[in-house]
């Protein structure tokens, strides 16, 4: 008898968890008790890990224009030995001739027709699809007779011609020169060979491909697959042009962003801040020849939708390199750079730079509503900079929303003297980043449940759980960093009333020409692809509702309880409620919610994203291996009862009766 109790007290326990055990029992207040903004999830774009040239600008020519500290970088000439001079078939000299921001070309000595070429090898390669349609275009100008044609082709990694076009040069003066391609293969790392008929000498500039459909059919426009990406999101704004692309390793390389509108080719050139940044992907080839400038982010914010929200240098370099610092009396051009952008942005066709913005084809305003001042700078510099903005902005432009920062550290010293300051100032929306492991996503999930109500608003700007640790080049965008980052949305989404944005970084990462990981979209030169991470986002942000929510257990919100984590909020235009939920047990879990004084419908959608593998990622071969599966299920009684599986997240939709 003794045995037989001690065996069935055993079993008692063995199965408190499983068979005994009670469900999660939740309850849902479907009074409103925040607004969701519009803003609330969006997109940070950089250009890291070549996410602009190379990436979403669809330009398939590197240097095209001869502008790079090596003007020839990009280029190859098989026939010609440059290091001894050999010029028996030809020779491209590279000429720098005035001031303007494009003032390098290629003069082709061409002395041999059919031994001298010309290569680009594009970016990493250049990707080209069978039956595509390519866009090539030249400046040209003959400055001596003799060269009767140019021939261009498309070559794969074996040299096979997959596609050419021909251009003859009839002027003496600078002319541009158009023609069409079409391909007779796909080839991910194609090169464009460019040959001559006749001897003689003739400059070359501005040597560009792109293919015919670009997003939105522009000419010269954005690879559409990556564009498309962004779009699915439905993003709330659109934040660029980045983060320490912003505050650059000095003041003179920083983001200017008068040099980057008007005409592309006037557009000058700078080396990107990432190409030496780190030892473990040195990228000396990358550089920004802003082809996609501040027009274009703006232009691509309003295509989809979404807030611009241009961030600007605050006269500080990046603080983890030189950090560099204007002296206050000579802040006045930085701040009439803020100025003279939101004029851009909003003036009218009469005013200086609202011509400018009507001249490049959108006389329309493009309604700016928020600016950013800094990225993450720190310290007592950061703050008097800041005001010196706050005052000259405001003084023209009352109701401009301001952005604002705390650092790159979620705590710490720094942050803490942010938070005075920031308040102190009256600040309105507040930048906030963490790049973190996963366990911190999951155990801070109440970061914002006890943030000053009557205070400013956040703005969760740049965050990535770190499967190795910041900046590592071992980091994957596992199902496990992801499911940490639903967890921890969930809490973002809590907090409406005080997390008005946030937004995943980095953005996008080619696979060959990579700085940073982990990063939310990852392509190669004909493919893309979106992260389990990005699923994550596209789920909250396609089902963001308007109205948050109560949603708690044992009345308090589910925050990590028993590691389940949940958020609702409803749709005013569907009328239906959306409860999102975060399983992160190894083991299913039962949970019942009930909504207060009301009752569910009897069918309800369902999404969910869910691996058996926490190391699963997604890849160019295998692109949806974690993705959303969409289903009906039913339920009873108008009470929800469900099984959540182990490390799982959930988007349900249901209306109430």
């Amino acid at each position: 008898m003794r045995i037989t109790k001690y065996i069935i007290a055993a079993l008692i326990t063995s199965w408190g968890s499983s068979a005994f055990a009670q469900d999660a029992q939740w309850q849902l207040d479907t009074k409103p008790v925040a607004k969701i903004q519009p803003t609330m999830y969006g997109i940070f774009f950089e250009d890291i890990n070549f996410a602009a040239d190379g990436g979403i600008y669809a330009e398939l020519v590197k240097n095209r224009s001869f502008e790079f500290d090596e003007p020839m970088m990009g280029w190859l000439e098989p026939n010609s030995d440059r290091h001894s001079m050999n010029e028996k078939s030809g020779i491209a000299k590279v000429i720098k001739e005035g001031d303007e921001p494009n003032n390098h070309f290629a003069r082709i000595v061409v002395k041999d027709a059919d031994g001298y070429k010309l290569i680009n090898e594009g970016f990493r390669g250049m990707g080209i699809k069978e039956g595509a349609a390519y866009n090539l275009s030249l400046w040209a100008k003959a400055t001596q007779s003799g060269i009767s044609k140019i021939n261009i082709s498309l070559i794969d990694d074996k040299n096979n011609e997959i596609g050419n076009a021909s251009i003859t040069p009839d002027g003496k003066s600078w002319e541009v020169y158009k023609a069409s391609i079409t391909a007779t293969a796909t080839v991910p790392k194609a090169k464009m060979l460019v040959t001559f008929e006749g001897k003689g000498e003739i400059d070359l500039d501005m040597i560009s491909l792109f293919p015919k459909d670009t997003w939105k059919g522009r000419e010269m426009g954005l690879r559409k697959d990556l564009v498309q990406l962004l779009a699915d999101l439905d993003p709330g704004f659109l934040r660029f042009p980045g983060g320490c692309i912003v505050e650059g390793r000095t003041l003179a390389k920083r983001y200017q962003w008068k040099k980057t509108v008007g005409h592309v080719a006037d557009r000058k050139m700078i080396v990107n801040r990432w190409n030496t940044e780190f030892s473990h992907r040195p990228t000396p080839d990358y550089y920004q020849t802003f082809g996609v400038g501040f027009f274009e982010y703006f232009q691509l914010a309003e295509d989809m939708g979404a807030e611009p929200l241009p961030i600007l240098s605050c006269g500080i370099a990046c603080q983890f390199n030189t950090g560099e610092l204007v002296p206050l009396e000579e802040l006045d051009p930085y701040v009439d750079d803020a100025l003279d952008l939101i004029e851009f942005a909003n003036g009218d066709v009469s005013t200086t730079w609202g011509k400018v913005r009507s001249d490049m084809g959108h006389p329309e305003p493009f309604d700016l509503k928020y600016i950013g001042v800094g990225n993450e700078q720190w310290g007592p510099q950061y703050f008097e900079r800041l005001k010196v903005f706050i005052k000259a902005i405001k003084s023209q432009y009352p109701d401009m929303i301001i952005v604002s920062g705390t650092g790159p550290f979620p705590e710490g010293e720094q942050f803490d003297y942010a938070e005075k300051e920031l308040k102190k100032i009256n600040a309105e929306i507040v930048d906030e980043h963490y790049y973190k492991d996963p366990q911190w996503f999951l155990e801070n999930a109440d970061r914002y449940d006890s943030y000053d109500r009557d205070s400013y608003k956040i703005f969760a700007g740049e965050y990535a759980a770190q499967s190795v640790a910041i900046a590592s080049p071992e980091n994957k965008n596992s199902w496990q960093c992801a499911l940490s980052e639903a967890a921890y949305m969930t809490g973002l989404e809590r907090n409406a009333d005080v997390v008005y944005m946030t937004s995943y970084a980095p953005l996008f990462a080619h696979v060959d020409a990579w700085q940073w990981t982990p990063d939310l979209i990852w392509f190669d030169n004909v493919k893309s692809y979106g992260t389990p991470n990005y699923y994550v986002q596209k789920l909250f942000s396609t089902n963001s509702g308007t109205d948050l929510l109560s949603l708690t257990g044992n009345n308090e919100p589910v925050k990590g309880q028993d590691k389940l984590y949940a958020s609702a909020v409803i749709d005013d235009k569907t009328g239906e409620v959306i409860i999102k939920m975060v399983n992160a047990n190894a083991s299913a879990k039962e949970i019942t919610l009930a909504p207060k004084g009301k009752k569910f419908a009897s069918k309800a959608t369902q999404q969910l994203l869910k691996s058996d593998d926490m190391n699963a990622v997604n890849s160019l071969e295998a692109p949806k291996k974690v993705s959303p599966q969409s289903s009906e299920i039913k339920i009873k009684g108008g009470t929800l009862k469900m099984t959540l599986e182990p490390n799982a997240f959930y988007v349900l939709r249901a209306k109430l009766k």
